[in-house]
């Protein structure tokens, strides 16, 4: 670590991509790593989705301006494996088997469960069936386009498990959408925080971390997860294999994953979402129980995709979205 702290300083910036501060506690994880280390950041496109994170490394290889690293959902992160480098960080034993590539080549961060936020104008919604009703008229929102951005994709896919499909079949959630798009209800417009404040999304289905009222700055925002749909998803790191500043990029890997009261795994916990580490964290004592207190309450059974279940999922909807909902 020594010998990577000094290499990390010696290059002295770190280039990040599409990590909205308000997202998951970034903005305060950014500024940690910068006040311990000193290593100045550069953070591009802050509202970018997964794929305009891939395309940047891209575009961008062999220029300083390159992304080091990424945080991605796991569908773009499993189609684009050969742009990354393998890594293991000083906790790897500490993340679950099934949420890392073996070699390193990509590692689980932080998730949490696919929720539907929406103004307490609207009473309390029970049921995804509810919001095909006329009172939601232009209301209903992803956080992105479901074809790029993984926080949509799965907010279709928690139609589809609320639809009584399977995790094996995203098609019923096109089809829901398709209703919503056919009732009126449908808002093409991409959820964001200042899109929930200024009132043009009144009901956005994101992970319930992104969905809190703290988050969104709305008071009267409530959140439902589904009984019968409880999808649970984890956003994905990687290091850039042509990283511009290679020992800056392991050094922030290091730091995400720290289980330090100020490391990466506790900070994402503050922010409302669940640290990878966090069952090894809770047994060794290194937990802030406080912000672990705080986390929405699930019940149900959860749902995790797997990696071919996300694949297939994203190839349906690169094939059927536009037209379900155009």
């Amino acid at each position: 670590m020594n010998a990577l702290v000094t290499a990390a300083k010696k290059e002295g910036t770190l280039n990040v991509i599409a990590l909205p501060p308000t997202w998951a506690n970034y903005g305060a994880i950014l500024k940690a790593f910068t006040d311990k280390y000193g290593i100045k950041i550069n953070s591009a496109l802050p509202d970018g989705t997964s794929q305009q994170e891939v395309n940047a490394i891209k575009s961008e290889n062999g220029t300083a301006k390159a992304p080091d690293v990424v945080d991605v959902g796991q569908a773009v992160a499993l189609a684009n494996t050969s742009l990354f480098t393998p890594y293991k960080v000083s906790t790897w034993s500490d993340i679950p088997g099934a949420q890392k590539d073996a070699n390193g080549t990509w590692y689980e961060d932080y998730g949490g469960y696919m929720a539907v936020g929406y103004s307490s104008s609207y009473g309390t919604i029970t049921s995804l069936n509810d919001l095909l009703g006329p009172k939601f008229k232009g209301a209903v929102a992803l956080n992105g386009n479901p074809t790029s951005a993984n926080a949509a994709l799965n907010g279709v896919m928690m139609a589809s498990l609320a639809e009584g499909g399977s995790p094996d079949s995203i098609s019923p959630g096109v089809d829901f959408f398709s209703k919503l798009k056919k009732a009126g209800n449908f808002n093409p417009v991409s959820a964001t925080g200042a899109t929930i404040k200024a009132g043009t999304t009144k009901v956005v289905f994101n992970w319930d971390y992104l969905n809190l009222p703290s988050y969104v700055g709305v008071s009267n925002w409530k959140v439902f997860v589904p009984q019968n749909a409880v999808l649970g998803g984890y956003y994905t790191q990687a290091i850039n294999k042509n990283a511009p500043h290679p020992a800056a990029a392991r050094l922030w890997e290091e730091f995400l994953y720290s289980q330090a009261a100020s490391g990466g795994q506790n900070l994402w916990l503050q922010g409302g979402a669940r640290p990878v580490e966090q069952q090894a964290m809770q047994s060794n004592g290194s937990i802030d129980k406080t912000a672990a207190s705080k986390l929405p309450a699930v019940t149900g059974t959860p749902v995790f995709l797997s990696d071919s279940q996300n694949t297939d999922a994203a190839n349906y909807l690169a094939a059927n979205w536009a037209k379900a909902v155009s």
